[in-house]
């Protein structure tokens, strides 16, 4: 006999759930906005490093202050509340999976977090300290960045290169569901510079060769791994 906690759960019992641990995140939201804002003049500081510090950004607008502190505030206080967050989202899944489902789930969120995390530190301790000097120097006219303009380049930088390095997990979901293979990978690997060269030159906020350079160095080397990770995958599902 199946015990109650075990029999299929209503249409409307899924959507409850589903309002309770939307509200669960809200809140969690809410707390760590609250958090963030406490620290956002120290946020916004260590974002100004690149550019020379707070003193070299000029607001001209009388709400642009406010609306900088947040921006920062929300986006600092949904890093901090986005564990609890994805836990509520893999509480709500997690009945629907297979053991086996499980697993990867276990192995490749905390890879998902850390490749992200890598490709962001990536872009604001080597890309931006490369990138806003010959922004700024490019033609011979003083440029004081505005705090709104500033603080949206900064996070869209680190925001996309993160994704970026995420190309190893994606070609590993690829290889899994045999849409690739690590011989595919392999033998047009010419297309794949091409197309790193192509990201590269999208997300460089400069578009020089060097700032390209600094881009393609580590998203071919993800590349090479993401080939390993392929052949890893083909095997688990011969």
């Amino acid at each position: 006999m199946k015990k109650r906690g075990d029999e299929p759960r209503s249409f409307l019992e899924h959507i409850e759930e589903l309002r309770q641990r939307l509200l669960r995140a809200l809140i969690a939201l809410a707390v760590g906005v609250v958090i963030s804002a406490l620290f956002t003049n120290q946020i916004l500081a260590w974002m100004a490093r690149p550019v020379g510090g707070l003193e070299k950004l000029e607001a001209i607008e009388v709400t642009e202050n406010l609306g900088v502190f947040m921006q920062v505030a929300l986006l600092g206080g949904a890093l901090l509340a986005m564990p609890f967050i994805v836990y509520q989202v893999w509480q709500f899944i997690t009945p629907g999976l297979e053991p086996h489902e499980k697993r990867y789930v276990y192995m490749l969120a905390p890879a998902a977090t850390l490749l992200f995390i890598a490709g962001a530190a990536f872009a604001y301790f080597v890309m931006l300290p490369a990138a806003v000097p010959a922004l700024l120097g490019f033609a011979p006219i003083p440029t004081r960045p505005r705090p709104a303009n500033y603080v949206s380049f900064v996070t869209n930088l680190m925001f996309w290169v993160g994704i970026s390095f995420e190309m190893p997990l994606f070609i590993f979901f690829l290889a899994k569901v045999r849409l690739v293979g690590p011989r595919d990978l392999l033998r047009n690997w010419r297309v794949a510079v091409f197309l790193i060269a192509l990201l590269a030159a999208l997300v460089t906020p400069t578009g020089d060769p060097i700032n390209m350079g600094l881009v393609m160095i580590p998203l071919v080397v993800l590349y090479i791994l993401s080939i390993l990770l392929a052949r890893v995958a083909y095997r688990e599902s011969e």
